[in-house]
């Protein structure tokens, strides 16, 4: 089985490039693939390897003092869901594009697995999904809303048009792993939201720890890599993923006409011009003509 880990830390490092250098070659040594993301602001990642791998890299990494107490998510794999690693170094860890999100400075209230129940079925409190729509599609909170925004750059436009910190004096907010809420809670309060709640974790670690005959939890949930989505106990879940838009596909979408493997999805058919779905085949051809080829 493989090990996948997923990580993130806020905190300052002015040596970006010379951590990507470290990290980079330590991740070949021990076999480990995935996506590590660098900014200024911090560390995210979602890495695989084996458990020897891993225990390795991840005790390395953490030697750097600014790693310390690190909170990492692990879950299992049959097979490893990345091809390779990449470290890269981005502006930002997770995209907000609002410098007043600093969660560095403040952040909203963490609300551990076991108590997120209580906080939610709270009639005063109103429940946010910050993730995208897509991924809201596939499950979500009883009760939580869908701010139906396509990237989390659209996060703050939905709190200007649909929410009010005297009208909404208690919100809580949860997404895949935790870091999505700790800018969207720093920009809420700096917005003059007063109670701000986002679930420590995330519903990966609330799936990890809630048995599932007392969670709210409805559906599965997504995960950004070949595991596609997850179920309690992060369990593999039930969705493929169409190879032309990402989008998660059920049962039902892979029956649907407009499915064509690798080509599009009912999510992505009427974004594709014939041309462009005659190129996509032809590019398919060539990749299985390519793999049939290697030794």
């Amino acid at each position: 089985m493989t090990v996948v880990a997923t990580f993130y830390q806020f905190v300052s490092l002015p040596d970006c490039t010379d951590l990507q250098k470290k990290l980079l070659s330590q991740g070949q040594h021990h076999a480990i693939k995935g996506t590590l993301l660098l900014a200024e602001e911090g560390l995210n990642a979602t890495i695989a390897g084996s458990r020897q791998g891993m225990d390795a890299f991840l005790a390395f990494l953490q030697k750097d003092p600014r790693f310390k107490g690190l909170e990492i998510r692990e879950s299992l794999a049959p097979s490893p869901p990345f091809e390779r690693l990449k470290v890269k170094i981005k502006r930002e860890i997770v995209t907000f594009d609002h410098p007043v999100a600093d969660p560095t400075r403040q952040v909203g209230t963490y609300v551990e697995p076991h108590d997120w129940n209580q906080i939610i079925c709270d009639p005063d409190t109103l429940v946010i999904d910050t993730r995208n729509d897509y991924e809201v599609s596939i499950g979500t909170f009883q009760s939580a809303q869908n701010p139906q925004t396509r990237s989390f750059r659209e996060f703050p436009k939905y709190v200007q048009t649909h929410l009010d910190p005297q009208k909404h004096t208690r919100v809580a907010m949860f997404c895949t792993g935790g870091i999505r809420c700790e800018k969207a809670s720093a920009y809420l309060l700096d917005q003059g939201f007063q109670q701000v709640y986002h679930l420590k974790g995330g519903i990966l670690k609330y799936l990890e720890q809630i048995p599932a005959e007392e969670s709210l939890w409805q559906g599965e949930c997504f995960v950004f890599d070949e595991r596609v989505a997850v179920r309690h106990g992060l369990e593999p879940g039930s969705y493929d993923m169409c190879q032309a838009c990402g989008h998660p596909l059920d049962q039902t979408a892979q029956s649907a006409p407009q499915f064509e493997a690798g080509i599009s999805c009912p999510a992505c058919y009427d974004r594709l011009t014939p041309e462009r779905r005659d190129r996509l085949r032809q590019r398919r051809l060539q990749q299985a003509q390519a793999h049939r080829a290697s030794p």
